[in-house]
């Protein structure tokens, strides 16, 4: 299974981004996938979950109503679209097949600076 992170960037606060996770080893069923974040210095935090079959969704206190999780089956990847960032969204994302990251795969990384 890999996991490839990527579309992270520099970008000035009140910014977009719009992450993508192409995944491969296994094609989305009815499984939880996961976006995680660690920011320089800190411990990994979880960011959203979606599950690919009903297309429930959760995000964290720190990014809910500015970020949006979605799938795409055709193209087995995962997407994070993230809105008005924050200097403290800059981080390394990941995407995952657990909450606490520990299958995350390569990940990309999003710098909000003026």
């Amino acid at each position: 299974v890999q996991l490839v992170a990527s579309g992270g960037g520099l970008v000035q606060p009140g910014g977009s981004l719009r992450l993508s996770c192409a995944v491969s080893g296994f094609t989305f069923s009815r499984d939880w996938m996961y976006w995680v974040r660690q920011a320089p210095g800190k411990g990994l935090e979880w960011v959203s979950s979606i599950n690919t079959g009903t297309g429930n969704r959760y995000y964290s206190d720190s990014v809910r109503g500015r970020f949006t999780v979605s799938r795409d089956y055709a193209k087995n990847t995962l997407y994070l679209e993230m809105n008005s960032l924050k200097p403290e969204d800059t981080a390394l994302y990941y995407c995952a097949r657990d909450q606490g990251g520990n299958s995350r795969g390569q990940g990309t990384q999003v710098t909000v600076s003026s």
